[in-house]
């Protein structure tokens, strides 16, 4: 089973009473001292001379919180622990590969789920078996098993388990895996990730569900190149001479916005403090803003893509120009905001679950070369894009992408849209070519809202 893809739904959960939702806040806050003892071991270990973290001895803190928490359940903190420090190994071998130069620092030990003074995380882990979900149109619930002490504490009945009314519909199907649940205090409901392990055919058949197009391959297929940019999302060209843009921008000024109140509030703790729970809500709200954003423009540029039966896509790859960016502000996009790593990850596994092959090419100078002349004798400002030699007036990111496509599938006829609507390069159709986000949606844009130079 571990080696099925896993896919992931997530629900809003609330205890279906007050007697569990005392019993679940207990049997939560039990999971962070537990999983901080553990991690103190093992980092004793690390940072001792021939240490092995896989030396630590931590079974014996089941006595004190198998009672609380079952001891099953402290299991899966041990092992949850385990895969942290195992993710940690191969970031750390992935660092001392001079082949490897996408990651520059040097990755940090598992942390631990808060502490004494700023709080514990509220973050619990129950085993595949020894939860349900039982769905219903009306009212769908999960119940989970809790340890001895606390059943007696609140009066459990034999086989009652803690219950929780469950909002939102899953996704995907298969095999369930261990199951998260993780307290949202500024929302003060629990959110629920369930993983699931799905056969591969069975993959692709539910993945094709959420799509209205999927390829056809006894027609023909065509390829495109997709240039990730600081200020736009995605810029797409296909061989077909199609384009598409997913703006930035205002989700990134949106997403500075909120850098800016955690810096604010960072300044205003004690020098021996670093973070509160104000600080992570905010940490919190805007990864999630930033993953929404990122997650809805891949699946609507795999929609975009497939609607024009694209099979294959080249995707530049920013390991040769990351550390060329000495603007602070496109340092923060490209390291922070949009988190480039995992985008291609993202493109990579939505585009693969509808069949779109993935090849990854490098972004160096993709830019810099007139895709029409290849005269260097060209100025990119934001998204403009003018060569002095042949006069071409383009979009920067979208003649990246066109760069990107001809250096794999050779000269092509200059796309009809390489302006992405600048300047009525092309007229804006029913299927647009220019995208911005709008909290919820990629909906249609204008020139007007595009990207200005970055400062």
């Amino acid at each position: 089973m571990s080696n099925r893809p896993q896919r992931t739904n997530e629900y809003t959960a609330d205890p279906a009473s007050e007697r569990y939702r005392q019993c679940l806040f207990e049997w939560l806050a039990a999971h962070a001292p537990l999983w901080n003892q553990i991690n103190y071991r093992r980092r004793q270990q690390y940072f001792q001379e021939d240490g092995d973290v896989w030396d630590a001895e931590y079974t014996d803190l089941y006595d004190d919180y198998a009672p609380i928490l079952g001891k099953a359940t402290c299991q899966q903190v041990a092992r949850k622990n385990s895969e942290a420090w195992r993710s940690h190994f191969q970031l750390l071998d992935k660092y001392y590969d001079d082949s490897n130069t996408a990651l520059t620092d040097k990755p940090s030990p598992p942390g631990y789920w808060g502490n004494c003074d700023d709080g514990y995380e509220l973050h619990g882990l129950v085993r595949n078996d020894l939860y349900t979900i039982d769905w219903d149109e009306k009212r769908s619930t999960l119940e989970f098993g809790v340890g001895d002490a606390l059943e007696e504490k609140y009066g459990f009945d034999y086989n009652e388990r803690v219950t929780l009314g469950v909002r939102g519909n899953p996704q995907w199907n298969g095999d369930d895996a261990r199951l998260e649940l993780v307290y949202d205090e500024a929302a003060d409901r629990v959110r629920v990730k369930h993983p699931v392990h799905i056969r591969p055919d069975r993959l692709q058949e539910q993945r094709l569900d959420a799509f209205t197009h999927t390829l056809q391959t006894e027609n023909t297929t065509h390829v495109a190149a997709i240039d990730v940019g600081a200020n736009n999302t995605l810029a797409i060209v296909t061989s077909t001479g199609e384009t598409a843009v997913y703006h930035a921008r205002p989700e990134f000024e949106r997403f500075r916005v909120l850098s800016g109140q955690i810096a604010t509030l960072q300044s205003q703790l004690p020098d021996d403090r670093y973070t509160s729970r104000r600080i992570q809500r905010i940490y919190d709200e805007r990864g999630e803003k930033r993953d929404h954003s990122r997650d809805a423009a891949v699946k609507h540029a795999a929609e975009w893509l497939l609607s024009r039966n694209v099979d294959t896509v080249y995707v530049g790859d920013l390991t040769d120009v990351l550390e060329a960016h000495w603007s602070a502000s496109v340092s923060e996009k490209t390291h922070a905001f949009w988190s480039h790593r995992q985008l291609v990850e993202r493109i990579e596994l939505t585009f693969g679950d509808v069949s779109i092959g993935v090849e990854p090419v490098s972004e160096a100078n993709s830019s810099s070369e007139c895709p029409k002349c290849e005269s260097n004798n060209v100025v990119r400002d934001g998204d403009e894009f003018r060569c002095h030699d042949c006069g071409l007036d383009a979009h920067s990111d979208v003649a990246g992408a066109w760069n990107l496509l001809q250096n794999e599938v050779g000269p092509m006829a200059r796309p009809a849209a390489l302006s992405a609507e600048r300047d009525g390069d092309a007229s804006l159709d029913d299927e647009g070519a220019y995208w911005e986000w709008d909290g919820h949606d990629w909906t249609p844009g204008s020139f007007g809202e595009q990207s200005s130079p970055v400062d």
